[in-house]
Order: structure tokens, then C-alpha cells, then sequence
């Protein structure tokens, strides 16, 4: 049995890379997601059981104690976390994964302290980059998770001379690591490469607006994923190295994903401090002269009419439904318009929201069906058919200036083509922008008609009125 087990347990690591490759395609359809997670979790099981029974394994109580504690605190929050406030979970747990990666260089470097051999520089560097990577996953995770709960101001936080500041940050860590190249058990130097490493993180996410939240929470995910293969390197654990890879490769595609979505570069989204205004003043007065800024209210009773009396009709969530939380009384109000014969879709746009597939998850604890969900690219062609298309909270995923307008932040950012249905109802509480700073001139189309109100009591109130119909 001792002759077979190193055998055995690398085996079950092929397992679990399968299942995780496999539960990551999974993962790519709402239809098959849970299924995915699923596997992904066996996977995940099965590396855990082969990792405990290797001979490095120390204290079996200490483990037992963590395995208790973190599937406690996993099981509290899973049960009390709101759909609505996923984004922030994520983000959260991200962070996490970077912290725990973090510890592993450093109970790295402790223990070459306390043996009479050095560190290699293979060894040196594979702790230095653990640090880095961890580190800046941790503290920016944790800066992604204050704005995302307003704990901190969503726009973009900059002060006077942050640039040079970041550099003579970069500058010192890179003087600091090749001191530890030639030092590696030097440890003040090190203390301070850890604390450079989780400044360089909250800076990273501070300049960066709420609207980039998506793009920041991809990468951020991604450099958990690097965290942890490097950490692999560091324990030679060949499950966690792939594991990490796994996720890594995976973040980074999802992250230029949604970098395609907003049509800009990654570099513009982490440097150019979006959505702070600069910029977007001149944009909003060009359009204010360019188009004719008349708003056009429409009351409950009429909406209803409009929506019941239609063939077809499109809903468009946005953030706004999320923090409204009317994700039920959407679905609601589809069941509906169903019965009375109208055919309903809803169109997601890469980056609604606060995360990846963030109208996805809110859509899906509604119960809202798979197929009624279509892709910005499978949607827009319908437009030109559809009789109402119904914004709820949606901005400037829906912004036609994306198509026309040079001076607009969000120029050339492909968007849902709502303007091109014969009717338009928006759902909003009040004429503000959205995060790019900038006027929506749907909201002044002929074919557009404003409904104010939050979501949910609008929503829930269509509904009744329908329900009169």
C-alpha cells in the first residue's frame, strides 16, 4: 500500500485537473454551470484527500481545526450572502486565495531560517513572486470589496503625485528583491518587500472606478490563480500548481473578454482612472448641443399597456436592478406578459453589473429560463423587431453616443442596440450618469419614454397593472 501511494495520489491529481478542466467548460453556459461547479467541487475534493495523505502532511489536528473553521464560516456565508451581493463576495474571496498564497512564501522563508541550509535563488525568487502576487491580490481584492460595498467611494480615488509614487514603489521592490537574491535570509529586507508588496495592491485598485469592476475582479482572480501555482512551486505540489494555472489562464481570458466588451485596452481601465470626470464634461456638453435633451415620461397604467399589448418584448437588467434587488418581480412580470401571449427575452451585456455574468447569477436565483437569455451579439440583431424593449437599470451598456460620439469615454464600447426597438420604456430612479460620467442620449429619443421609480416597487407595480389587462 506504501509502495502505491505516491502513485495513487498523483493519479488522483489527474482526476481532479480533469474534472476541473472539465467543470470550467462547464461553467461557460448558465445551462450547465451548476453541473460544472459540481465537478469542479469533486475535483477539488479529491485533491484535498491526496494532498492530506502525503508523508510532508504535519499536524493532522491543525488541518482538521481549519477544515472546520473554513467550511463554517464557507457554509454562514453562503446561506447569508444576498444574490445582489455576489460581486463583493467574489471579490472578497479572491483576496483570500492571495493571502493564503502570501503565507505559504513566508512560512517558506521561515523555515529557511530555521535550518542550517539557504534558500537556492530558484527557491528565492519562487518566494518573492508568491509574496508579490499575493500580496497585491489581497490588499486590492480587499480595496475591490470596500468600493463594491460603498465602504469606499466607487469612482476613482487619486491624489497628487500617486504616479511617481507607485514607481518609487515598483523601484524599491525591485532593489529589494535582487538585495534578496544575494541575501535571501535577510530579514528586515524582506518584511519590507511583504509590506511593499500589499501597498502596491490597495494602489493598484484605488484609481480604478466602479464601473471597471468587472475587468478588476476577472484580474484579480486571475492573479489568485498565479498566487497559488506559484505556491505550488513553492510546496512542489503539482495539483496546486495546475489548479492555479488553471484559474490564472482562465482570469486573464475572461479579463480580455471583458476588456472587448468595453472596447478598451487593459492598460487604459488600470491607468486612465475611468469615470472620474475628466474629460467627460466636454463629452456631455457635445452632446448636449448635438441632440435635443426633451424627456419623455410614460405612467404606470400606459407602461403596462405597452408591454401587455406587444408581440415582443426585451428586458435589459442593469446595476440598478441588482442594488434593487427586483431580479423576482422581473421574472414575475415576464410569467406575465407570457400568459398573455408575448414573447419575452432578456439581453445581458458582458459588463452589467459588478462582476462577470453578475446579471447571470441574478437572473438564475429568479429562475428565470436559460434559453430566454441571449448574448449582446445574439440580441442586437432582434432589435429592429422588437416592439419594447424595457431597460431597468441598465446605462451605459444602452448609451447610443458609443456609436457616434469621438469625445465620449465609452466611444466605440459595443452596447446593447435598444434604441433600434419600435418602443422604449427605462426604468430609473432619476436622470443621473453612469459611470462613465456621461449623458445617455437614449433617454431623449422620440421612441423613449422614462418611468421613474426604484426597480423593484416600479417593477411590482407593473405587474398588478398587468395583471388588470
Amino acid at each position: 500500500m506504501s509502495d502505491f501511494l505516491p502513485s495513487g495520489i498523483q493519479l488522483g491529481y489527474l482526476v481532479a485537473a480533469s474534472l476541473f478542466i472539465i467543470g470550467l467548460k462547464q461553467l461557460g453556459s448558465p445551462a450547465t454551470a451548476r453541473q460544472g461547479n459540481v465537478l469542479a467541487a469533486i475535483g477539488m475534493l479529491i485533491a484535498i484527500v491526496g494532498t492530506l495523505l502525503e508523508k510532508q502532511v504535519v499536524s493532522y489536528e491543525l488541518i482538521a481545526v481549519g477544515i472546520i473553521v473554513g467550511s463554517i464560516l464557507g457554509t454562514i456565508m453562503a446561506n447569508t450572502v444576498a444574490m445582489t451581493d455576489m460581486p463583493q463576495m467574489v471579490g472578497l474571496l479572491n483576496g483570500f486565495g492571495g493571502a493564503a498564497s502570501a503565507l505559504v512564501a513566508v512560512g517558506e522563508f521561515w523555515r529557511y531560517l530555521s535550518i542550517p541550509e539557504s534558500p537556492t535563488p530558484d527557491a528565492t525568487i519562487t518566494i518573492l513572486l508568491g509574496v508579490l502576487i499575493g500580496g497585491i491580490t489581497f490588499t486590492g481584492s480587499l480595496v475591490a470589496f470596500a468600493k463594491l460595498q460603498e465602504l469606499l467611494p466607487g469612482a476613482p480615488m487619486t491624489f497628487p503625485l500617486q504616479q511617481p509614487f507607485n514607481a518609487m514603489l515598483a523601484i524599491a521592490l525591485l532593489a529589494g528583491s535582487g538585495y534578496m537574491l544575494t541575501n535571501p535570509e535577510n530579514v528586515p529586507v524582506f518584511l519590507a518587500l511583504v509590506a511593499i508588496s500589499n501597498i502596491l495592491g490597495i494602489m493598484f485598485v484605488l484609481p480604478i472606478g466602479g464601473g471597471d469592476m468587472p475587468v478588476v475582479v476577472s484580474l484579480l482572480n486571475s492573479y489568485s490563480g498565479i498566487a497559488a501555482s506559484v505556491a505550488g512551486f513553492i510546496l512542489m505540489n503539482n495539483m496546486l500548481i495546475i489548479a492555479g494555472a488553471l484559474v490564472g489562464a482562465s482570469g486573464i481570458i475572461l479579463t480580455q473578454i471583458m476588456c472587448k466588451a468595453m472596447n478598451r485596452s487593459l492598460g487604459s481601465v488600470l491607468f486612465s482612472a475611468f469615470g472620474s470626470g475628466g474629460g467627460s464634461a466636454g463629452a456631455a456638453a457635445g452632446a448636449a448641443g448635438a441632440i435635443d435633451k426633451t424627456v419623455r415620461s410614460i405612467n404606470l397604467e400606459e407602461s403596462a399597456m405597452m408591454l401587455g399589448y406587444a408581440r415582443s418584448v426585451v428586458i435589459i437588467p442593469g446595476y440598478g436592478m441588482a442594488v434593487a434587488q427586483a431580479q423576482h418581480a422581473v421574472r414575475e412580470l415576464a410569467d406575465g406578459l407570457e400568459k398573455m401571449g408575448v414573447d419575452v427575452k432578456y439581453a445581458i451585456h458582458p459588463v452589467a453589473g459588478r462582476m462577470p455574468g453578475h446579471m447571470n447569477v441574478l437572473l438564475a436565483e429568479a429562475n428565470v429560463p436559460y434559453p430566454q437569455l441571449y448574448d449582446m451579439d445574439d440580441i442586437n440583431p432582434q432589435f429592429d423587431e422588437t416592439d419594447v424593449a424595457l431597460v431597468i437599470g441598465a446605462n451605459d451598456v444602452v448609451n447610443p453616443a458609443a456609436r457616434h460620439d469621438t469625445a465620449s469615454p465609452i466611444y466605440g464600447m459595443p452596447i446593447l442596440e435598444v434604441d433600434k426597438a419600435k418602443h422604449t420604456i427605462v426604468i430609473k430612479r432619476g436622470m443621473s450618469a453612469g459611470f462613465s460620467g456621461v449623458d445617455n442620449e437614449l433617454f431623449y429619443k422620440d421612441k423613449t419614454m422614462m418611468l421613474f421609480g426604484s426597480a423593484k416597487d416600479v417593477v411590482a407595480k407593473l405587474v398588478s397593472e398587468v395583471k388588470q389587462l
